[in-house]
């Protein structure tokens, strides 16, 4: 990314925390290439298409991101009926699985002081018993890429928590279900993308060739714990030193390298 000035990198790629900038764990990780993403915009049209796709999308992941952590906070927010789906699904999982949230840490500031680096936590979580960071996603897969994030708040938290276990990741989404056969059509950012089944080997072959009858949007809701994620905070630290490469000029500026 093009930073214009000092004052912008600063304020693009990290925060001011005690009088000291520390970047944040999402620029870092904006370092490392992503797949998914490429095929994304290997699927539109033109870049521009994409980037309009990519945007509405985001606003529509932020919109189901402030909602559900209003609702974890004790809120009781107006439901929005483009994300309605989601957040009755959400609704019904909390209930079914019983998860625990403290108000005071949703949407939290965490600092690794050793490591120099911040972010922004979506929830600590008690689930099935077991204590750690819940992350909150809003896109089609859970990627391994997300492990680098939920790793990093770990490594920011662990000195302050010692009860602290694993971390999981939320994937909330909505769909709409074939009646005919497996298939499901997934509605974002003004996209329609038709998702076959798939057996290991091919795609189902009656899916492919079936006139789709789509039935009501539907929330869905997946639950991924990682509690081995010391491995992943390894490679989120190198990623860090390559962002901070990448980033050098502006980093010595701003003084937080030498």
């Amino acid at each position: 990314m093009n930073y214009f000035n000092l004052k912008h990198f600063k304020s693009i790629a990290g925060y001011e925390i005690d009088d000291f900038w520390y970047p944040r764990v999402t620029k870092i990780i904006d370092i490392k290439a992503k797949p998914a993403l490429y095929r994304f915009y290997a699927e539109m049209n033109n870049f521009k298409e994409g980037e309009d796709v990519k945007n509405k999308s985001a606003s529509e992941g932020t919109l189901i991101h402030e909602t559900i952590e209003a609702i974890l906070i004790g809120k009781n927010p107006q439901i929005d009926p483009l994300i309605a789906p989601s957040v009755k699904a959400f609704f019904d999982f909390i209930e079914q699985k019983n998860i625990q949230v403290d108000p005071e840490f949703v949407e939290k500031r965490v600092v690794n002081y050793d490591e120099k680096y911040a972010g922004t936590i979506d929830a600590m979580a008690l689930i099935d018993g077991k204590f750690g960071v819940l992350d909150i996603k809003t896109s089609m897969a859970i990627y391994r890429d997300y492990n680098l994030q939920t790793a990093a708040y770990m490594g920011a938290l662990e000195k302050e928590f010692k009860n602290l276990q694993t971390s999981w990741i939320l994937r909330i989404d909505q769909i709409r279900k074939c009646l005919n056969c497996e298939a499901t059509l997934r509605e974002k950012g003004g996209r329609k993308k038709i998702k076959l089944p798939w057996n290991g080997k091919s795609y189902d072959t009656k899916a492919k060739n079936c006139e789709h009858f789509w039935l009501e949007l539907k929330g869905e809701i997946e639950l991924k714990e990682f509690p081995y994620w010391q491995n992943d905070y390894k490679a989120f630290l190198g990623a860090k030193k390559l962002w901070e490469w990448e980033n050098e000029h502006w980093l010595k500026q701003a003084g937080y390298l030498l």
